[in-house]
């Protein structure tokens, strides 16, 4: 067997970096909201969690997903003081839509 080529996950110092992580769905709002539910997985797996965020990079397939699909789920995931964001339109494999990696800090 193969090691994997990435991580996904890293911690270095009170730092924690995901991998881009994609969702299923059959649009980009079904599919930001199953990212988001890995994502806060992957936090809490760590002892971090999504109010420990600090940057998140979205990919999109569409930008004009963004205010129709996407930025209603960011809403509910992030309601107050959300982390930066950096939103860019790229071609990822089918079928996703959407793909979004983060940085959180990792409480003491």
């Amino acid at each position: 067997m193969s090691k994997p080529i990435i991580s996904k996950a890293k911690q270095v110092g009170g730092l924690l970096f995901l991998s881009g992580v994609t969702g299923k769905g059959e649009n980009a709002g079904d599919q930001a909201k199953d990212v988001f539910e890995k994502i806060k997985k992957n936090l809490e797996e760590a002892g971090s969690g999504l109010d420990d965020v600090v940057a998140a990079t979205v990919y999109l397939t569409d930008i004009n997903d963004r205010p129709k699909y996407f930025n209603p789920v960011w809403s509910q995931y992030f309601p107050e003081n959300p982390p930066t964001r950096t939103c860019v339109e790229v071609g990822l494999a089918p079928p996703s839509k959407v793909e979004v990696t983060v940085i959180a800090t990792i409480p003491k």
